[in-house]
């Protein structure tokens, strides 16, 4: 199951968000009894992120060295602060969600929200306009849009190939869950001409599965 996480991915927003965290966690170490010797190793870290960060993107410093050595940092950097995080704030008692919001970290909800189980299944077509390949193009038929029903995380694509027609979802032995559309299959030459079948259903955000598509079927270019 997929959460989102609080580290942002791209590197101008990550070392704005450390050095945010880092400035607002040192305001606050007694009160966290945050240990002064990791706090002291973040700044560290975070200063020799921003300094191979500079050089890595000035157009005069950077080369692929520089590259290399500030992915490094920045992995570094990334490391200790999810061990400072999960080892010292996530159940600290003494952080607010006001401390939450300042550090950038997640805000824990006060009350449960129920995941929503998906009523329909997602409409899908399969373009065989490749050679060799498949790829079935699924979105949310009643928004007509590729954007997926409210609560839902991905599709489970299940599919197989077979020289008679299927009818059983069980039926189809392979599986595959996949948050964007579109989703591909290479096959080899042998298998040109050979059938496949495909079903679809929606998966929310716990793994609940909604109703399954009909069968549909597709010929291998």
């Amino acid at each position: 199951m997929h959460h989102p996480d609080y580290i942002p991915q791209a590197d101008m927003k990550f070392l704005e968000w450390a050095t945010v965290f880092v400035h607002a966690l040192g305001k606050s170490l007694a009160r966290f009894g945050f240990p002064n010797e990791l706090y002291e190793k973040l700044t560290q870290q975070l200063a020799d992120f921003t300094k191979k960060f500079e050089l890595a993107t000035a157009p005069s410093t950077r080369t692929s060295v520089a590259v290399l050595e500030k992915n490094i940092a920045r992995n570094t950097l990334k490391t200790t602060l999810r061990q400072a995080v999960k080892e010292h704030l996530t159940y600290n008692s003494a952080l607010t969600n006001v401390d939450r919001d300042n550090l950038g970290l997640p805000v824990h909800k006060t009350s449960h929200t129920r995941a929503q189980v998906a009523h329909t299944y997602p409409a899908f077509n399969v373009d065989t306009s490749m050679l060799r390949r498949l790829t079935v193009h699924f979105y949310n038929w009643e928004s007509a849009s590729k954007a997926k029903p409210r609560g839902q995380y991905a599709v489970e694509i299940r599919w197989i190939l077979s020289d008679v027609p299927l009818v059983n979802v069980s039926d189809l032995l392979h599986s595959a869950f996949v948050t964007r559309s579109p989703f591909m299959l290479e096959f080899d030459d042998q298998e040109r001409g050979k059938t496949v079948y495909f079903v679809l259903c929606w998966v929310n955000t716990r793994g609940q599965k909604g109703p399954w598509s009909e069968i549909r079927s597709a010929i291998i270019p």
